[in-house]
């Protein structure tokens, strides 16, 4: 079996999981728009929000038809306020591309067909993520600077 192989009852336990957090999620999401300094970085944080909140009703739906049983219950982790805007968008970035592995290897897990396609989907969309805090993160380290004449 090769090394990338994931089980059905492994992607579906791992989808379980990817919606339990959604709480802190969402907690995160909050202070990060709170802590933007401009309303172009907030507009930008609400739309990978709305995403996510988009992601998190398509595992669910999937989840209800694979299992017949709806996701309950809520994450253990503790939920860690965020200490700075920049801190926040890294630790946004980094999870953005964890996401992205996660998912890849619950697409491994899923048989061909609209499932699996709506996880690449949600992947595709968790780099488009990546990319704008990418983005707001160089906007946040070059404020005041010309990052050209740089």
């Amino acid at each position: 079996m090769p090394i990338w192989a994931t089980s059905m009852p492994q992607a579906l336990e791992m989808i379980k999981e990817a919606v339990q957090g959604e709480r802190n999620d969402e907690l995160f999401y909050d202070e990060l728009i709170k802590l933007a300094p401009s309303q172009e970085q907030v507009s930008i944080i609400e739309s990978i929000r709305n995403d996510e909140r988009g992601h998190n009703k398509m595992f669910r739906e999937m989840y209800r038809a694979l299992t017949g049983q709806e996701i309950t219950g809520v994450s253990s982790e503790q939920y860690t306020k965020v200490q700075s805007y920049t801190e926040g968008l890294q630790q946004a970035l980094m999870g953005e591309l964890a996401a992205v592995e996660k998912y890849r290897n619950i697409w491994f897990g899923l048989p061909p067909g609209i499932y699996k396609d709506t996880v690449q989907g949600i992947i595709l969309d968790e780099v488009k993520h990546a990319s704008k805090y990418n983005y707001l993160l160089m906007m946040s380290r070059t404020k005041g600077k010309d990052p050209v004449g740089d």
